[in-house]
């Protein structure tokens, strides 16, 4: 069920992706927005609150709708499980910006690859090297697979289903809506909740997307990677998927402290490899070539994620 559900979303994303301006997202930022303002006063228990509520208004209506789902039949269950995959996960919402740098870079258009980063991360680009262009590009590649495609097959995969896919993207989006940089220090402690209970929620995907790299690529170098490097970004889940990612495909990924690379994701999330110096990591710098590594490798672990999945469905038929 699990294996024809995150299939057919797929299938259908790849047909008709969905906007990132479509109805529902645009009500998750309103209602987000009408929380904030609601609930902010500066202190933590607040963000609790809200991030609570909030979670609620998604997860509840679709705990109802998969307990109703259920009582019908299985049709109706892998209906609701295509619907909730197709809209929590990402697949195409960067991929055609990441394509578009791609081609204009091997065209040799360094201006309009940095036009499409900057549109694509809202980061000033300016000035930068066809190199630095798609350090950045595979960085923010790896980091918005993982949340917007991996970390929802995880979660869809547990007993939770389509509730525990639609708890992660909300946590995700308040993690990155309530922590956005040069935040004041009042909406710092109304986010911080929201960026802790995201961690923990993502702790055990965002190792199984690294180990998922390893497998598919340069195991031995992304294991090195990973263990060595990783806590070297500050942020720690950023780093195991940087490092492991830059270790599989032989390539150095971060920043030194001094060049301050901040990326951010397609729909704002920030990036920070700020603290990793390329020197001490493994594998050479990424280049334009690095594009299409990190193609071939985000397929390979899609492949392998969807033959894990449709064996865990297999056992359960068989079981």
């Amino acid at each position: 069920m699990t294996f024809f559900s995150i299939l057919f979303a797929l299938l259908i994303e790849q047909l008709k992706p969905l906007r990132a301006d479509n109805p529902v997202y645009a009500w998750a930022r309103s209602l987000a927005g009408q929380i904030e303002r609601s609930f902010n006063a500066g202190q933590a228990h607040h963000g609790r609150l809200a991030w609570g509520l909030m979670v609620a208004a998604f997860a509840v209506p679709v705990a109802l709708l998969y307990w109703m789902a259920i009582k019908i039949g299985i049709l109706a269950v892998l209906v609701l499980n295509v619907l909730v995959v197709y809209l929590t996960l990402g697949f195409r919402h960067y991929s055609h910006f990441f394509t578009s740098i791609q081609l204009a870079l091997n065209n040799g258009d360094e201006i309009t690859a940095r036009a499409l980063l900057a549109e694509w991360t809202r980061r000033d680009t300016t000035g930068m090297e066809a190199d630095e262009v798609a350090r950045i590009a595979v960085e923010t590649a790896l980091v918005t697979t993982h949340r917007n495609v991996f970390g929802v097959f995880f979660w869809i995969l547990t007993p939770l289903g389509p509730i525990g896919a639609v708890v992660y993207r909300v946590a995700e989006y308040l993690a990155r809506i309530w922590n956005e940089p040069g935040a004041s220090a009042e909406r710092e402690e109304f986010g911080r909740f929201a960026s802790k209970a995201f961690y923990w929620i993502d702790w055990i995907p965002v190792r199984l997307t690294a180990t998922a790299f390893a497998i598919v690529g340069n195991f031995e170098d992304a294991i090195y990677a990973w263990r060595n490097f990783a806590a070297r970004w500050q942020d720690e889940a950023i780093g195991i998927i940087l490092s492991s990612g830059g270790g599989a495909m032989g390539i150095r990924l971060g920043a030194p402290v001094e060049a301050a690379a901040e990326v951010m994701t397609a729909d704002a999330a920030t990036v920070d490899s700020t603290n990793v110096e390329p020197e001490a990591a493994v594998g050479e710098e990424a280049s334009v070539r690095s594009l299409q590594s990190t193609v071939g490798l985000v397929w390979r672990a899609l492949l392998l994620w969807m033959s894990l999945v449709l064996l865990l469905s297999i056992a359960k038929w068989l079981g």
